[in-house]
């Protein structure tokens, strides 16, 4: 994204944390112009401008679910994301509960933060952690697709977007993996699956719950 693509930098807000993390999202964000643009980063739990997103942690010392009832009640926000040190069941299950559009770990990169962010902006739910891979479902809570097939959490991702159509490399760009990693993903998969080719996968895929779209 940048302003030569005719696209409008992401407009993001930092609700109610500290200065040292106000000061580090801000000066991470700024090595990324062109594709999101830090416009509020104060102690207010209200924006006073229109926002795409809007990042707070439930978390922080002082901060309480309490004091953001509901999605995002503001007009002016469009999604607001659990921004937190704690990425863990907890958040997720308070993330789902007030209707938040992801958790993000604030041990990420400034890179992976602004790729979950554009992310985020074209309307996936994403879940980041501070080093593994990013994943969008979560309206299984505690299961997943192929769970009780044997599958593990991962392998199941790395299914749903094989089931979705992406090659290898979308995969890997879409998870935060490499190729080799995405490569060992798939032919551990197949073997609990007990499927050898692409075409086979997606058959399995889709009669085990798997939804056949895009992300």
């Amino acid at each position: 994204m940048s302003p030569a693509d005719g696209v409008a930098p992401i407009r993001v807000a930092l609700l109610d944390d500290c200065e040292m993390v106000a000061r580090g999202v801000a000066a991470m964000l700024a090595d990324h112009p062109g594709r999101v643009d830090l416009v509020e980063a104060d102690h207010r739990l209200v924006v006073a401008q229109p926002v795409d997103i809007a990042l707070w942690d439930a978390f922080a010392p002082g901060a309480s679910a309490k004091d953001r009832p509901g999605a995002v009640d503001d007009s002016l926000v469009r999604r607001t994301v659990l921004y937190t040190w704690d990425v863990s069941s907890r958040s997720v299950r308070l993330a789902q509960e007030r209707h938040l559009s992801g958790v993000l770990s604030k041990s990420a990169s400034a890179g992976r933060l602004v790729d979950a962010l554009e992310r985020i902006d074209a309307g996936d739910l994403v879940v980041m952690g501070p080093e593994h891979e990013v994943t969008e479902d979560w309206a299984e809570g505690d299961g997943w697709p192929g769970r009780a097939e044997g599958l593990t959490r991962r392998q199941s991702d790395v299914v749903r977007l094989v089931v979705a159509g992406l090659s290898n490399q979308q995969i890997a760009h879409a998870c935060y993996l490499s190729m080799n990693s995405v490569k060992s993903y798939i032919r551990a998969a197949y073997r609990t699956m007990g499927v050898s080719s692409r075409s086979q996968a997606v058959l399995w895929g889709v009669d085990h719950g798997f939804r056949h779209h895009r992300p």
